[in-house]
């Protein structure tokens, strides 16, 4: 994205789908398919499929005129950063991730398949996410843990489910499951997954009824 490295250092915003308002901040790091931006507060990693539109602020901040040395615990100086390559070396750290709607989830991953990733969460457990939906991650502070919460909250091995190489053949194995799709953000989101075919799939809701979704829109998946 050498267009983006044009505006390195600068103050910029960013239109990301689904975060009101736009995210502000300076442009501190270009990858090949991932930008760093810090609001002041929090270094943002944001895929570039994401950003619908980037421009330079209009205000500048004045507390963005430093910015500190280490952007994270997990990005090396000495290479050029990607997506792939800042979800691995994120792995066991806590992190606050923006998947779907307004709402950010707060935990850690712990693997990582051809498309999608598993995410920790004290409050939903295990979830199962596609990469093309994560629209930003960003680390905690390395004291900190989400909700205060002690380390106890957080297993090393969260969960003993068996991993498909790839998202539509993970959900293949989850049939006869009660599932919760996208946080259950609509009750039709929620129900026994009955069968996985031709890139869709049919949930069978609380009042018995088919509802058919296509994967490639299904942005979170997690068992009650």
């Amino acid at each position: 994205m050498n267009e983006f490295k044009t505006l390195l250092g600068k103050q910029i915003e960013l239109d990301i789908p689904g975060k009101i308002p736009m995210v502000k901040g300076a442009l501190v790091d270009v990858g090949s398919d991932i930008i760093v931006v810090y609001n002041g507060e929090q270094f943002l990693y944001i895929p570039t499929f994401h950003i619908h539109l980037m421009k330079l602020a209009k205000h500048i901040n004045p507390e963005l005129n430093f910015i500190p040395d280490s952007p994270s615990p997990f990005e090396n100086p000495n290479e050029e950063i990607s997506y792939r390559k800042i979800l691995m070396n994120a792995r066991g750290v806590f992190l606050e991730v923006y998947i779907t709607g307004n709402q950010s989830i707060s935990g850690y991953i712990t693997s990582i398949m051809t498309n999608y990733f598993i995410f920790y969460s004290p409050v939903f457990h295990t979830l199962i996410i596609p990469l093309h939906h994560l629209k930003y991650l960003i680390p905690y502070n390395p004291n900190a843990t989400p909700y205060s919460l002690s380390q106890d909250h957080f297993p090393l091995i969260p969960t003993n489910m068996s991993l498909s190489r790839s998202f539509d053949q993970q959900l293949k194995k989850l049939e006869g499951t009660l599932l919760v799709l996208d946080l259950g953000d609509n009750p039709h989101k929620i129900g026994v997954l009955k069968k996985v075919e031709n890139s869709r799939v049919e949930l069978i809701t609380a009042n018995e009824e088919s509802v058919y979704l296509h994967i490639d829109h299904i942005k979170t998946v997690h068992l009650p």
